[in-house]
């Protein structure tokens, strides 16, 4: 069973998981309530934990349904406004209890207005349509609806009420369904007359985050947020027979399934016996109609291919030829082709270097050259395109700077491990030389992999200025950086603790360890052990004192780093050791005199037993300690992580965490063993290898950040640099102003080798020369110059008149080192050139939020040191993207996703070959493969280019991550093909050459024709405001809304009586040329501004577009004007009429719903309105209201003229009231035989709950869970039996009529 933990009763997740429950067969408990949580976690029932209340919704609407609340065909709108929910939650948690209290008056402002654009938004939505995503509720209305509720009972009063009346009142009426009165109870709204009153001080966030008590019939816990379950919704015909003994129920039920049983016996005789006559004519029938289906499949995907044939054919580089006749539907693969060479051969990439636009500049986060591409590329190159694409048809001069990164650690590892399997050989083997020509020939062979994989994106970057960042100008950079750094005495030579990687050899940053928890003893898997190490241990030793007199016991969780103990640390206040200050003890393995030192800084008295061993060369608190007593730092580990000979005696080449066990072993021996205990602790684990790092004394290249992060720092407050969102600004003030030195030196041979030189003097001794990147070097021998020649000269001046050699470091620059300079090192940086004079500062840097440290706030102080400027005005951080449950990808989930895999599609066992190709054990490999078969059971459908980035692109809002579900992918390409048959119809009806009017007069055009370019001109400003303030949700929703609900299931339809009109009739001439026109400007218009989203379909729609007379074209779409809101079409008095018409349209359609009636059944309607205006307004649209309603006429009653009897009603509002005659329409006799039955049945349901309730040992013996579902159950039913009594009743009537 499933569980929710929220952190007050009432959260919204709570009712929303509640009410879809009550939809479903899902079962669920609410956890008590838990102040100390700051988010609500669903945990499923196999222990999965899901996190937010957008990612439950999704889970709790696609669990054990019965009840589709997550429709494909509405997953794209449901999930926007899964979307527009949270973003609700979030604003009004500075309005609503229990958080109110903790916001500021400037926060409940900023919320306010975000709110009452949420409202708007819905407002707009819900004028015409009775919910939010279809034509019944689903998880949209629950989630939304959950979010809005603590706004209208506490905080809305009547006035914004009235304000927002369609909002007011599909609330109520969502409110009084069953599956939402059983959890939300009696809905009351706030009855204040004004809104948005300050709430009142003290409130539950002030007083401790103490609970609301819940209102009755409400869910989560009764008073004081007590713990209550959910109720179970696993009801079943069984439940009916719970009251009697079990032995008679089982009988009776027995009987009743042999009932059953029989009756479906002799029904399949009956039919066998009436179809034997005809049954080989049948069969011939259904095989030749079978045939010619197939038939008929095979033939389109036969002129599918042949469409992707042609297509792909197209010579590289030259436009496509589009097919004369346009395809039936939409193909990705066909569409896609050819456009992406075309575009790049024609230049639309590059930039005008003689341009005088505002330039617009970034550089991509560049991947590493041994990747392939993940959803994490592929997120951040549809947004970064999305951007680019916008700004260069939005007048800008844009540049967008690819590159590739060469990955030292990682490509170091790739080509080793491959000269190891093709040859049997190390890289020691070949030599530094012969090494690096095997990277670089793998880097030729192999690099540009990824690069390719993001032409697949559409990422229109200007290849000609690809950097690779072991290019000669960029290591020139990296040389140039380095040798001023160093000479401002920024970068220094100490010889220090790093986080050195065993595994990898080489050290590592801070910011590259993982740390991990451990409570207790644990057994961990670590590279290159074959058996599980032991951590969370505290082992405690004695050291016999040097006199003899006794010992003292010390206490340490890595037992093996006792080997390089040289000092036992004491509080100078113990009394406990007060005789023992100025004393020594010895070392049981080498007979070393250790002193014990008086420590105040260090030790703890209350901890263990207050005596503490120190290590100053393996432990960061013990290094500090040795500096302050001048201790001596033993080192004893080599690179391998192997014990060395530093006296070590028995135990020196042990593999360290076998020397774990066997000084273990060594002192239990010696009786110098005093025990252990679980101790709860934290592990660092290198973030490439996952071996434990090992903390070692080496001399080591640093870099001082302080003085570089504060400028950084000032950056931000002053607002030369923007973070957005700006929540990370707290993150990025904590990270710099807490800033340590940088280590940069790598023990690597591929990568930019450190321009440094060790100075040995020929006229000393060679064992008083000292050995470089040992402890025997002098720190003073280095030099540092941009070659040799200067490096030798800054030597001969340091040592003048002594023969000297020079030895070049062996290390390599961190990674990051010279990424931090990519912004300025691609365009020419050391070198004053014209594009770093006109391209640098760069406009945004657009990349991952877990990047934040890595790579942005290097690229920040060092470009702000070297040249003076910050490298780029913005920063967008984008979130990271977990799978549709909200968890985290990874390898052994099964839940990875390769963007290709969607992209092209793939079965299900392509997917299990996936993971026979990584370096998952056998188990973690069938746990995946559970995964994907839950997740993904028909494998992934095609679905292009274009449907992958919308929705990676439209997931995307601030500051929030990514919960992927390829479903809404797959409805976006289906939502393609919507596209591909507006622009199918739009040629086959604008008429042969059909050629636009040059303007358009939008006051005399028809009203279908006012309202769409009202509606295009909002959709316009609405997505470039959303871009502006990099608002992805909002410009996709804006631009999905117009051409799903209003260009295409309004629209269209529209016209279509217009457009089928005869040319003969006076006037339809004249109409037509206008529907047409503003038909042409709305899909022209629209692909314009879809373009940016959707580069591959908008450009092959596009295309076959005519065009304006006289007009100058551009050749692409992409490189034409983005659309910008038309003076004169926004009209609010024509989208107000609409909106009223489309309520009316709405509300009939429900009615049919009602009634079952398809489109072959065409009732007449007739329409009673009170309001002379209104009643005009539908007087002059019975055209557009019967052809949206798909009712045979339209009538508007006369007042006081009464309603034919036998017709189905709906209330419109106060004064609008619709009616479908169903004479003639349905057979009422039939339908009342129908209803009889069901209305039996319901009232027997109904009597049978009401007799269980009843019962006196009810109430106390049935579990509370069990009494809400009964409760529940007889809600439903009662809701269900007064509408079959309604429906009866119309049908009485219309039998008496």
């Amino acid at each position: 069973m499933a569980s929710l933990l929220a952190p007050w009763g009432g959260h919204p997740a709570q009712n929303v998981a509640l009410i879809a429950a009550q939809f479903s067969n899902l079962k669920l408990t609410i956890q008590p309530p838990d102040a100390d949580a700051k988010e609500p976690v669903l945990t499923t029932a196999d222990g999965q934990k899901i996190a937010q209340s957008e990612a439950i919704a999704r889970y709790v609407a696609t669990t054990g349904g019965t009840a589709d609340l997550y429709p494909a065909s509405s997953a794209a709108a449901i999930d926007g406004w899964l979307a527009t929910a949270a973003a609700i939650e979030a604003a009004a948690a500075a309005w609503c209890q229990p958080t109110c209290g903790a916001a500021t008056p400037e926060q409940r402002g900023a919320a306010r207005q975000q709110l009452e654009a949420a409202l708007a938004q819905l407002e707009a939505a819900l004028a015409s349509s009775a919910y939010l995503a279809g034509a019944a509720p689903t998880i949209a209305d629950v989630a939304v609806l959950a979010a809005l509720l603590p706004l209208f009972q506490e905080v809305l009063g009547q006035d914004v009420q009235q304000q927002f009346a369609a909002v007011t009142r599909w609330l109520q009426a969502c409110a009084a369904q069953p599956q939402f009165a059983a959890v939300l109870g009696s809905l009351a709204l706030c009855q204040q007359a004004a809104s948005w009153a300050e709430p009142a001080a003290g409130g539950a966030a002030a007083e401790g985050g103490k609970k609301k008590k819940k209102k009755k019939g409400g869910a989560g816990g009764g008073e004081d947020g007590a713990s209550s379950s959910a109720p179970s919704t696993q009801a079943s015909s069984a439940a009916n027979l719970a009251e009697m003994d079990p032995e008679k129920a089982a009988r009776k039920a027995a009987k009743l399934a042999e009932k059953e049983a029989k009756k479906a016996k002799a029904a399949a005789k009956a039919a066998a016996k009436a179809t034997s006559s005809v049954s080989l004519a049948s069969e011939g029938a259904k095989a030749s109609k079978k045939a010619e289906q197939e038939a008929k499949r095979a033939a389109e995907a036969a002129e599918a291919q042949a469409w992707v044939d042609a297509a792909r054919a197209t010579p590289t580089g030259d436009k496509k030829t589009l097919p004369a006749e346009m395809p039936k539907g939409y193909v990705p693969k066909a569409v896609e082709a050819a456009w992406y060479e075309w575009w790049q051969q024609c230049g639309f990439f590059k930039p005008d270097l003689n341009s005088d636009k505002p330039p617009f500049v970034i550089v991509i986060p560049p991947p590493n050259v041994t990747g392939s591409l993940h959803i994490g590329h592929a997120l951040t190159n549809a947004i970064e395109d999305t951007i680019v694409r916008w700004r260069r048809m939005s007048g800008y001069n844009t540049v967008w700077v690819p590159g590739t990164d060469h990955a030292g650690i990682a490509t170091q590892t790739v080509v080793e491990k491959k000269i190891a399997r093709e040859q049997g050989k190390t890289r020691h083997d070949l030599g530094r030389e012969g090494f690096l020509e095997e990277v670089w020939k793998w880097v030729r062979e192999y690099g540009d992999r990824i690069c390719d994989q993001l032409r697949r994106l559409g990422s229109s970057v200007d290849w000609d200025r690809k950097a690779f960042t072991m290019d000669d100008n960029l290591s020139a950079a990296v040389k140039e950086a380095f040798v001023r750094l160093h000479a401002e005495g920024l970068i220094y030579r100490d010889n220090r603790l790093v986080n050195w990687c065993c595994k990898l050899r080489t050290a590592v940053s801070d910011i590259e360890v993982d740390y991990i928890d451990i409570p207790k003893r644990s057994l961990l898997s670590v590279p290159g052990y074959d058996e599980p190490v032991e951590f969370g241990v505290l082992t405690s030793f004695a050291y016999p004192l040097e006199d003899g007199s006794g010992e003292i016991v010390v206490a340490t969780t890595r037992v093996e780093t006792m080997l390089g103990d040289t000092a036992v640390a004491v509080h100078p206040e113990d009394p406990r050791y007060a005789h023992l200050h100025g004393k020594h003890v010895m070392h049981p393995v080498n007979g070393r005199r250790i002193p014990i030192i008086c420590d105040a800084e260090l030790v703890d008295m209350s901890f263990g037993t207050g005596a503490v061993k120190i290590t100053p060369a393996h432990d960061p608190n013990d290094f500090q300690t040795g500096k302050r007593h001048n201790l001596e730092f033993i080192n004893v580990f080599d690179d391998n992580g192997n014990i060395n000979t530093n006296g070590t005696g028995q135990f020196a080449g042990q593999p360290r965490f076998k020397a774990r066990t066997t000084v273990v072993e060594f002192l239990k021996e010696k009786g110098l063993f005093r025990g252990t205990l679980d101790n709860p602790m934290r592990l660092g684990l290198c973030s490439r290898s996952k071996d434990v790092i090992e903390p070692v004394l080496k001399p080591q290249w640093w870099v001082n950040c302080q003085g570089m992060a504060a400028e950084g720092c000032a950056a931000v407050r002053d607002g030369r640099l923007e973070i957005i969102p700006r929540d990370f600004e707290k993150t990025w003030f904590q990270w710099m102003e807490n800033i340590r030195d940088w280590c940069v030196s790598r023990q690597l041979w591929w990568g930019h080798r450190i321009p440094a030189y060790y100075v040995l003097l020929e006229d000393e001794a060679a064992e008083a020369r000292g050995n470089p990147g040992a402890p025997s070097e002098h720190m003073d021998r280095w030099v540092v110059g941009r070659d040799e020649a200067a490096a030798l000269e800054a030597a001969q001046q340091r040592f003048p008149g002594r023969p000297v050699k020079l030895v070049q470091d062996e290390d390599v620059l961190d990674t990051w080192f010279s990424s931090g300079l990519f912004p300025f090192s691609v365009f020419g940086w050391p070198n004053q050139t014209p594009d770093l004079a006109k391209f640098y500062p760069t406009a945004l840097l657009e990349t991952g939020h877990d990047i934040l440290f890595f790579w942005v706030a290097r690229m920040v102080m060092m470009g702000m040191k070297l040249t003076g400027e910050v490298p780029f005005k913005q920063v967008f951080l984008h979130s990271l993207v977990r799978d549709a449950h909200g968890r985290k990808m990874s390898k052994s989930l099964g839940n990875v996703i390769d963007p290709i895999n969607v992209i092209e599609g793939i079965t299900l066992d392509g997917l299990y070959q996936t993971l026979l190709g990584g370096n998952l054990d056998p188990k973690e490999v069938e746990k995946a493969a559970a995964g994907q078969r839950t997740d993904f059971p028909d494998g992934i459908e095609e679905c292009g280019t274009d449907a992958l980035r919308f929705a990676l692109v439209a997931y995307t809002s601030q500051g929030r991550d990514i919960n992927l579900d390829i479903k809404r992918v797959v409805s976006y390409r289906h939502w393609c093909n919507k596209l591909w048959n507006a622009i199918r119809f739009a040629m086959l009806n604008l008429g042969e050459g059909f050629q636009p009017s040059e303007q358009l007069d939008a006051a005399s055009l028809p009203f279908a024709c006012k309202w769409i370019l009202s509606k295009l001109n909002a959709a316009v400003a609405t997505t470039v405001k959303g871009m502006e303030a990099y608002e992805f949700s909002t410009a996709t929703s804006a631009v999905y809304s117009f051409w799903q609900y209003e260009l295409c299931d309004v629209f269209i339809e529209l016209i279509k009586p217009t457009i089928y009109q005869d040319d003969a009739v006076p006037g339809a001439a004249a109409a037509k040329q206008a529907t047409r026109d503003t038909l042409w400007i709305c899909l022209e218009t629209g692909l314009r501004l879809l373009h940016p989203f959707m580069p591959f379909v908008t450009e092959e729609l596009w295309q076959r577009l005519p065009r304006r007379p006289g007009q100058q074209q551009a050749a692409s779409i992409m490189i034409a004007d983005y659309p910008a809101p038309v003076e004169g079409w926004s009209n609010e008095a024509v989208e107000a009429d609409m909106a009223y018409l489309l309520l009316v349209v709405n509300r009939t359609r429900s009615l049919r719903a009602d009634y079952d009636l398809t489109s072959r059944h065409k009732p007449p309607m007739l329409l009673r309105v009170k309001d002379a205006g209104k009643a005009a307004l539908l007087a002059g649209s019975i055209v557009e209201l019967v052809t949206l309603t798909g009712n045979g006429s339209c009538e508007m009653l006369a007042e006081g003229q009464a309603a034919p009897h036998g017709c189905g009603v709906a209330i419109v509002d106060d004064v609008t009231t619709v009616y479908l005659s169903l004479s003639g329409v349905l057979d009422a006799a039939k339908e009342l035989e129908k209803l009889g039955k069901r209305e039996a049945d319901a009232a027997g349901k109904v009597e049978q709950l009401q007799k269980k309730l009843a019962m006196p040992s009810y109430q106390e013996k049935t579990p509370e869970e069990i009494k809400a579902a009964d409760l529940e159950r007889l809600v439903k039913s009662e809701a269900e039996l007064e509408s079959i009594r309604h429906h009866i009743e119309d049908m009485k009537k219309l039998l008496d009529s």
